[in-house]
């Protein structure tokens, strides 16, 4: 007689046939339900006896769980009840799906509790570079993460994309706020918000007024924003939006300094400032920068007539005025540059978590306004931040193009060579290329919103199916990646002996195929969401359309203006598995890939025929995946050289960091995927040494991506600082140059700013332990 049984962790308890009866009664009823009927308890207690004859007559030992389980489904069926019996067996998975829940959650829960950041078991405390896992909102955002990822994966989603995450086929980026329906990022329209002032849900901020509101009002919008999405923020066209700010400044500054100088012509007591004010209403015009002849003709007739002040002195009062207004204009921009970008170093979004995901996207703007402002961005981010960190955030992206200021000659010219210079030294700015044809078919000239823009992770929103081809007030809604290397295991020579390549073709379709419609599963959640659960983003009409919209409509029309975005990572070593060879040593592995992109962008384009959505490719920026999928690959497959041996998988369709190659011959051979990838792409190139020691060479490689056809590149270098002394540059060895300090002598070590994704750029102990492993395997490219 059975009076004992095993639970799953090994105890043993007491056992109650009640549980069995109660169990097969649900099932039973669930399957009656349907027909409008109810289950018979009696029934399901006969049936709980012959379970027990079962159990007693093949259990001398105390049976487990498992083995109960079993038995109930082996009566049912044999008893004729096969619809019960396939209710329980679907609430027996049921219950499993939430005990393995359950057992994850407390063991992700126990992880983060305990591990150390900064010690040998912490790598799920850095996951996110951007996130210190050390502190205690960081920790409860991890927290918030595993709890919603669990959620997302047993409540919401569909069963068979969450076995594909979970298995490694694809990963489902940003799953934890699938279930809050927010969009990943946006292109922010600050003319948009600064005209007229906005509301950040705690108060009204007034339309800015001068440069040092402009910059001030620009942070706050970023970290406005972000709190209303799970991804990063980018500025379109930066120096268009505040020179408004350095106009206004400049009118401020120009009537201030011409009122000193009349002072000393004019004994009377003057309020020069009201009555001149007043004129340029009247006027129609104001001062500015590039001060226009009729207006300094009236402002002359005005003096002359209201305090008969002569052609010598006028000449003398207004070259003062126009001096100093320009020095103290220019002044107050660099300051605005400087609060902007150490506000962005310091303000806290997402539960004071992590600092604002943010880019600048400027340098096209020939105004004397906008030139002053890209200029001062760029010093600014030179100068560093207050002890001479390199500032991490924003991304300064800088858009390259010829006519105005790629070639000597061109108006912005001096300000490209400025920027490869504080490049050169602070790794920012990356540089985009609107020349590229995929770009350059949607430039206008004048028209800023038709400049391709980047956000620092690389991702690009401009083609639009669904209205206007223009860059603000748009983003990603989502995005899902491929585990490429795994499909070139399954069906290449790694493994196989032979390249199945139709085999490769179909399951690759077929998983374009799952995750076009996970994507679709995914936008139908954020489309019920209302405009009152994003305040800022929807609420202040920062989305485009999002204007026309009552506080408690739903999304679902204004969201198709963003896109939907399938990745991949790792196409190097799918190429390996595939063939023995990756794009970089090969031509024919270089041509492989081509058409494996080129595959993916096609269907890409099908799909947006056919649900007429914006769908797109992306070349997935990798963090925490490279690992993620490497891991999971090496279970299953083994050490597969060139493709599970090493701790990462490469980075998109880029050749491998650990291929030597020379920096051009890598530029040459990327730059054809970036055409495919309309969703987004980067390029790098690492050297060695200081580059600001050689700024031809550092030039002739970013004009190199240009002539390429390169969307979007970088150029990593090292960049060392001895905290002690300030110093900032490359630290060869443990010995600062600057102060002689010894690193191997102090607790006080250097720190080492290294670049991991286009975005992510900090300490080496902040990165995961797969992006660390990725940054020693670098080879430096000559």
């Amino acid at each position: 007689m059975i009076t004992m049984i095993q639970k799953r962790d090994g105890r043993e308890i007491h056992f109650t046939p009640e549980k069995i009866t109660r169990a097969i009664y649900l099932a039973a009823n669930s399957v009656a339900s349907q027909e409008g009927k109810e289950a018979d308890y009696t029934t399901a207690e006969l049936l709980t006896t012959k379970v027990i004859h079962y159990l007693e007559s093949h259990f001398d030992a105390t049976p487990n769980v498992e083995d109960i389980q079993d038995a109930v489904i082996k009566v049912l069926i044999e008893e004729g009840h096969a619809k019960t019996a396939e209710a329980y067996i679907l609430y027996r998975d049921q219950r499993s799906r939430i005990r393995n829940s359950k057992s994850r959650i407390m063991k992700a829960i126990g992880q983060i509790t305990y591990a150390d950041a900064d010690g040998e078991d912490g790598d799920v405390k850095r996951e996110n570079a951007n996130i210190d896992g050390n502190t205690a909102m960081g920790t409860m955002l991890q927290y918030g993460s595993a709890i919603s990822k669990e959620f997302c994966m047993n409540e919401v989603m569909n069963p068979l994309h969450a076995k594909m995450h979970e298995n490694g086929d694809i990963h489902i980026h940003d799953m934890d706020f699938m279930n809050m329906g927010t969009l990943t990022c946006c292109q922010i329209d600050l003319n948009k918000l600064f005209n007229g002032g906005f509301s950040t849900g705690h108060g009204h901020l007034r339309e800015p007024q001068d440069i040092l509101s402009y910059g001030a009002l620009a942070a706050i919008a970023i970290q406005s924003d972000q709190n209303d999405q799970h991804g990063g923020q980018s500025i379109p066209s930066f120096d268009y939006y505040l020179a408004p700010g350095v106009r206004k400044t400049f009118k401020r500054e120009y009537i201030r300094n011409l009122s000193r100088a009349l002072e000393v012509l004019v004994d009377d007591e003057i309020d020069l400032k009201d009555s001149l004010e007043n004129q340029i209403k009247a006027w129609g015009m104001q001062p500015e920068i590039d001060m226009k002849q009729e207006y300094l003709e009236k402002q002359r007739t005005f003096l002359h007539d209201t305090y008969h002040i002569g052609n010598k002195q006028m000449d003398l009062i207004e070259e003062f005025a126009y001096r100093n207004a320009l020095k103290d204009t220019d002044k107050k921009t660099f300051q605005s540059m400087e609060g902007f970008i150490h506000n962005l170093n310091t303000m806290h979004s997402r539960a004071g978590a992590q600092v604002p995901f943010s880019s600048i996207n400027f340098g096209t703007d020939t105004s004397s306004e906008g030139r002053m402002v890209s200029k001062n961005l760029l010093l600014a981010q030179e100068a560093g931040l207050g002890n001479g960190e390199t500032p991490i955030f924003p991304i300064l992206i800088f858009k390259v193009k010829e006519g105005v200021n790629y070639n000597e000659g061109d108006p912005n010219y001096d300000l490209f060579k400025l920027s490869c210079r504080v490049s050169a030294k602070r790794l920012f700015p990356n540089f985009s290329f609107l020349d590229a044809p995929f770009n350059l078919q949607y430039y206008k000239e004048g028209d800023p919103d038709t400049e391709a823009t980047y956000m620092g992770c690389r991702t690009r929103v401009i083609g639009n199916c669904c209205g206007p081809e223009i860059v603000t007030g748009r983003g990603n809604l989502s995005f899902t990646s491929i585990n490429l290397p795994r499909l070139g295991l399954k069906h290449g020579v790694a493994l196989n002996g032979k390249f199945d390549e139709a085999g490769f073709f179909q399951e690759l379709d077929e998983k374009i195929d799952s995750v076009i419609q996970q994507l679709l599963e995914r936008m139908a959640i954020q489309g019920q969401k209302k405009v009152k659960n994003f305040p800022f983003l929807m609420g202040q009409g920062v989305w485009l359309g999002a204007d026309k919209l009552n506080w408690n409509d739903t999304l679902e029309e204004v969201i198709k203006q963003g896109t939907l975005t399938v990745g991949f990572i790792g196409l190097a070593e799918c190429l390996k598995a595939l063939i023995g060879k990756h794009h970089g040593e090969s031509d024919e592995a270089q041509a492989l890939g081509l058409k494996i992109i080129g595959h993916m962008r096609d269907r890409m384009d099908e799909a947006m025929n056919q649900y007429h959505l914006n769908f797109s490719l992306i070349a997935t920026p990798a963090e925490g995946l490279s690992g993620r999928f490497t891991r999971i690959d090496k279970k299953l497959y083994g050490v597969v050289p060139g493709v599970t041996d090493r701790e990462y998988y490469t980075n998109s369709f880029h050749v491998p960091v650990y291929y030597h190659i020379g920096a051009f011959e890598k530029i040459e051979r990327e730059a054809p995927y970036h055409a495919f990838t309309n969703a987004g792409h980067i390029s790098y190139v690492e050297v060695d040494g200081d580059p600001c020691n050689n700024l031809e060479a550092f030039e002739a490689i970013v004009r190199c991506m240009k002539e390429a056809g390169v969307g979007y590149g970088s150029i990593n270098h090292p960049v060392d600082r001895d905290p002690v002394c300030g110093y900032s540059g490359v630290i060869e060895g443990h010995v600062c140059p600057k102060c002689g300090r010894d690193e191997y002598k102090s607790e006080m070590k250097f720190e080492k700013i290294r670049r991991i994704t286009g975005y992510l750029v900090g300490t080496l102990d902040r990165f995961n332990d797969s992006k660390a492993a990725e940054e020693r395997d670098r080879v430096k490219h000559a």
